[in-house]
C-alpha cells in the first residue's frame, strides 16, 4: 500500500507510483532529519538514498553584493548543517554539501549518482518556484524525476478556500475555515526512523568537510555572542522551554521586555523544527482546555497567519515584484528622494528621536531579531510618520532578520502600510509614544538598548523632548548630542499621512472620524 501524504491537495493520499533503486533528497529550508516529508518518501520508495544541501550562489552572491558578509543566517545554516550531517552519518548515511548554483549542482549530482528521482519539499517564493521548474526540466532531460511535497505549511495553495472556491484575502474567515478543516491526520509526523536503513553513505568523491564561512565568502557574525541556538537540538530546547509558558503567551507576547514570544521563528524559517510539531502541540492544548488553552489558541493563530501568507503569495505572486496587494495604493506619492533618503537613514541608524523605535532598530541591528510588536511599530513609523515607501523597509528587514521569510515579511509590511490583504486601515496610525507607554511602561526595553536615557524618569523616557531642562540635566541627557531630537512631530506627520493616502480615500470613506478618536489609543 502506498503511504498517505498530508501534503496532497485536499488531504488525499499522495501516490509516488513506483519504487526506485536510487534517490536523492535535496534539503533546502528543512534542516532536520525527523518528521520530514521528502526524506520520508525517499526512504520509503528508494533502495538507496543520498542527501544533499547546496549553498546556492543565486542566493548567496546577492547577499555579498549588498555588503552582508557577516550574515548570521549563513552561519546559522552552517551550524545546523553540522548537526544534520552528524545525524545522517550516525544513521548510516551522510550529507553532501555543495557550493554552486542549485540549478546546475542538483542535476549534475543526480547524474553523477545516477539516481532515478530527486525528492524535495515545496518552496513557495516565486524565485524558488522558478528554480525548481528549471531543475525539473534539467532532470527530465536526463530521464529523471523531481518529486516535491508539502512540509513547511499545514495547509497550502488551494487547500483552504472560501464558499465560492476562491482564495481568502481576509485572515479571520481564513482562520475559521482552517480550524474547521484541521484533523489529526494533518498534524501527524512523517516517520523516518523505521526506514533509515535505506540511507547510503556519502561517496568518496564527495566526502569533504563542511565549507567554512570564509570559503563561502562570508565572515564570522555575532551568532555565538547572541546565543541563538542552531540546529534541531537548539530548536527542540527552545520549544520545550516555550511549552512550559505557552499559557502566558497571549498575556505577555506584546511586551518586548518580557519573555513572551516562542523565539522559534528562525527555526521555522530554516526547518530545524517541524511546523506539524508546533501546530499539533498548540491545537491539542486548545482542545484539552485548562490553563494553557488561551495562550495556545493565540499562538496557534500566529502559526495560521504563516499559512495564510504562504497562500497569499501563491495566488498573488506579483507581490514578490514589489506590487501592492491592492493596486490603488501604488498611486501613493512617498517622500521626495532627498528627504526620504535622510529619513530612511535615520530610521536605519536608530536616530529618529523616538526611543521605542530607536531601541527596536538597535535590537534588529545587533541581534537580527525584532520583537513582533516592534516590527509593527517601526514599520508604521517609517511609512506613516516618515512617509518612506514601505518597500525600502521591507528590503531592510529582509537583509537584517534572522527569520526572514518573504511571504510573512511582505505581508507584515503591506499590513503596516495598509496596502495589503486584511491590512490595517490606512487612516489608523500607530502613535509611537502611546505604544511605548503601553508596551514598555517601565522602559526596561528602552533602557537596555538606549543606556544614555537610562536615568530619565519613566514619565519622560518615552518622549524625552517633553522633559524639563532640569530633568534632562539631572539624567545627564543632552538632546541633540547624547540622543537626537524627534525627526518629525507625530501629530504633524499624521496629518501629512492622511493627505498622502488621500488617493485611496474612497476605500475608507466615512470612517475618518473614527480614526481621529482611535489614533492616540492606537
Amino acid at each position: 500500500m502506498q503511504p498517505a501524504d498530508p501534503s496532497a491537495s485536499g488531504r488525499k493520499p499522495y501516490r509516488i507510483g513506483q519504487d526506485f533503486e536510487r534517490g536523492l533528497v535535496w534539503f533546502r529550508r528543512d534542516l532536520r532529519a525527523s518528521d520530514h516529508a521528502a526524506l520520508h518518501y525517499a526512504l520509503r520508495h528508494c533502495a538507496r538514498v543520498w542527501c544533499v544541501f547546496v549553498f546556492d550562489r543565486d542566493i548567496l552572491d546577492p547577499l555579498l553584493a549588498r555588503g552582508l558578509q557577516a550574515d548570521r543566517r549563513v552561519e546559522f545554516i552552517l551550524e545546523s548543517l553540522r548537526e544534520l550531517a552528524h545525524t545522517l552519518t550516525a544513521a548510516g548515511g551522510g550529507l553532501i554539501v555543495l557550493d554552486n548554483r542549485a540549478v546546475d549542482a542538483v542535476p549534475a549530482l543526480a547524474q553523477a549518482l545516477d539516481v532515478q528521482a530527486v525528492f524535495a519539499n515545496h518552496d513557495y517564493e516565486p524565485a524558488a518556484v522558478a528554480r525548481d521548474d528549471t531543475v525539473r526540466q534539467a532532470l527530465a532531460a536526463q530521464a529523471r524525476l523531481l518529486f516535491t511535497f508539502k512540509d513547511q505549511a499545514i495547509f497550502e495553495r488551494d487547500e483552504i478556500l472560501n464558499g465560492q472556491r476562491k482564495p481568502f484575502s481576509v485572515f479571520t474567515p481564513y482562520k475559521n475555515a482552517w480550524l474547521r478543516t484541521i484533523r489529526p491526520f494533518d498534524l501527524r509526523p512523517y516517520p523516518i526512523d523505521p526506514y533509515l536503513h535505506a540511507l547510503a553513505p556519502v561517496p568518496a568523491a564527495y566526502r569533504k568537510p563542511l565549507p567554512t564561512l570564509e570559503q563561502l565568502g562570508f565572515s564570522t557574525s555575532n551568532l555565538a555572542e547572541i546565543a541563538m541556538p542552531a540546529g534541531a537540538t537548539g530548536a527542540q530546547a527552545l520549544f520545550e522551554e516555550f511549552t512550559g509558558r505557552i499559557g502566558d503567551y497571549g498575556r505577555r507576547r506584546d511586551y518586548p521586555a518580557l519573555r513572551g514570544p516562542s523565539y522559534l521563528s528562525v527555526h521555522l524559517r530554516f526547518g530545524t523544527l517541524s511546523i506539524r510539531t508546533l501546530a499539533r502541540t498548540a491545537h491539542e492544548a486548545v482542545l484539552r482546555g485548562g490553563a494553557d488553552s488561551a495562550g495556545a489558541a493565540v499562538w496557534l493563530s500566529e502559526l495560521i497567519w504563516r499559512d495564510f501568507y504562504f497562500m497569499i503569495l501563491h495566488h498573488h505572486p506579483r507581490v514578490a515584484d514589489g506590487a501592492a496587494f491592492h493596486p490603488a495604493y501604488d498611486k501613493i506619492r512617498w517622500q521626495d528622494s532627498e528627504t526620504g533618503e535622510r529619513y530612511f537613514r535615520a530610521w536605519c541608524d536608530a536616530a529618529t528621536g523616538y526611543p521605542l523605535v530607536d531601541a527596536a532598530m538597535l535590537q534588529i541591528r545587533q541581534s537580527g531579531y525584532m520583537h513582533n510588536r516592534l516590527r509593527m511599530v517601526t514599520a508604521s513609523f517609517l511609512v506613516k510618520d516618515l512617509g518612506v515607501d514601505w518597500r525600502r523597509g521591507e528590503q531592510y528587514f529582509a537583509d537584517q532578520l534572522n527569520d526572514f521569510d518573504f511571504s510573512a515579511n511582505n505581508g507584515g509590511w503591506q499590513w503596516a502600510a495598509s496596502t495589503g490583504c486584511d491590512a490595517q486601515p490606512w487612516f489608523r496610525i500607530f502613535n509611537p509614544v502611546t505604544q511605548s507607554e503601553r508596551f514598555d511602561p517601565q522602559g526596561r526595553f528602552i533602557r537596555k538598548y538606549l543606556p544614555q536615557l537610562a536615568a530619565l524618569p519613566d514619565k519622560y523616557l518615552h518622549a524625552p523632548w517633553t522633559a524639563p531642562d532640569h530633568v534632562l540635566a539631572d539624567a545627564g541627557v543632552r538632546l541633540g548630542e547624547d540622543y537626537p531630537r524627534p525627526l518629525v512631530q507625530h501629530d504633524v506627520a499624521r496629518k501629512e499621512t492622511l493627505a498622502r493616502y488621500g488617493v485611496v480615500k474612497e476605500l475608507g470613506k466615512g470612517r475618518e472620524k473614527k480614526a481621529d478618536v482611535e489614533d492616540d489609543a492606537f
